[in-house]
């Protein structure tokens, strides 16, 4: 369980939210510039704070805007939006990047068909498989938290549909909590178990308990 007490002054706005999750998909929806990324970078670490309180299955990670652990050291794993594969590194490479379990990640690697690629490198791959490359990069060092920052943005809708379903299935057998940004409506409702509605760095609505017909 992930819960969040953040706050964080940008340029343009106060970032200014508080939310809580379980071992489900949330997703931050809203438009760009409303400080979805920020949170995922709070969450993650990545970025010093004003005031927050960060708090993974029970560990304090930041308290009263004091980091605790490293990035390092936190357990999460971060999927972002171009990816940011290494491009000296093959597709095996960066996989096994902070790997933890080899019999593990290589049955990500079947599981997301990326068998076959293993010896090339990023350039050299489809944007799909890139985005697999990342989200197995990101479980092959066992996190208790997945962050995704509008991993499919780039995708075209059939690829979309099987990275949709990818994730569903992984976290199912991972059964760890994941947050999403995105603002894509019809992506929001497919894969979904709560959606925070985020406007100018405040949570103004919460759904949760979604019950869309999956599309």
């Amino acid at each position: 369980m992930l819960t969040a007490q953040i706050e964080h002054q940008l340029p343009q706005m106060t970032l200014d939210v508080e939310f809580t999750i379980k071992n489900e998909i949330a997703v931050l929806f809203g438009p760009s510039g409303s400080g979805k990324t920020t949170i995922l970078n709070a969450v993650s670490g990545l970025i010093k704070l004003k005031y927050a309180n960060i708090i993974l299955n029970n560990n304090y990670l930041t308290r009263r805007g004091k980091s605790l652990v490293p990035i390092q050291r936190r357990k999460i794993g971060y999927v972002f939006q171009d990816y940011a594969l290494f491009p000296h590194l093959t597709i095996w490479g960066n996989i096994k990047y902070g790997m933890k379990n080899e019999a593990y990640t290589m049955k990500l690697v079947h599981q997301l068909g990326l068998e076959k690629l293993l010896n090339q490198y990023p350039h050299e791959v489809s944007g799909g498989e890139q985005q697999r490359t990342a989200l197995i990069r990101a479980l092959a060092s066992e996190p208790e938290l997945l962050l995704l920052d509008e991993p499919f943005s780039a995708l075209d809708d059939k690829t979309k549909r099987l990275s949709y379903e990818q994730l569903l299935s992984i976290h199912e057998r991972t059964k760890i909590p994941i947050l999403l940004v995105s603002h894509n409506r019809s992506e929001v409702e497919y894969l979904a178990d709560k959606i925070f509605y985020i406007e100018d760095g405040k949570i103004t609505r919460m759904e949760d308990n979604i019950t869309y017909a999956k599309i």
